[in-house]
């Protein structure tokens, strides 16, 4: 971890302005899309045979990220902002919920093959939102 991302998130996290949401909605979209593709296509599809649905970038106001029963995953348009490290983990949190629906000991153990450092990147986002 370079630098805490509580300082640098938590004013940009609280608005709700549509104007940054709409100017940023598409970068966010081909950002998300091109790491999802990532983490399916190099490990978690091969592996555990995981397969992603819709994709959709919101303005939420107090999620990075949720998954649906369907294997939709939605993502908040202000993971565009943060560092790789803690956007990766996000992308990856929501892909291990397709698997595992749950927060157990198997959903942790499929978030850490890929994301080691989750532990510390979870307690820095906890106190961002």
């Amino acid at each position: 971890m370079k630098r805490p991302i509580i300082r640098i998130f938590t004013s940009l996290f609280r608005t709700r302005s549509r104007k940054l949401y709409l100017a940023n909605k598409e970068a966010a979209r081909a950002l998300v899309h091109e790491r999802v593709k990532h983490f399916v296509d190099s490990h978690y599809g091969p592996r555990h045979g995981i397969a992603v649905g819709k994709i959709a970038i919101r303005n939420q106001k107090s999620r990075w990220g949720s998954c649906s029963k369907h294997g939709n995953l939605n993502f908040n348009y202000k993971l565009v902002f943060m560092p790789p490290e803690a956007r990766d983990y996000v992308i990856v949190h929501e892909i291990c919920h397709i698997k595992e629906f749950n927060h157990g000991r198997g959903f942790w153990a499929l978030v850490a093959e890929t994301v080691p450092e989750y532990r510390a990147l979870r307690k820095q986002l906890r106190n961002v939102s």
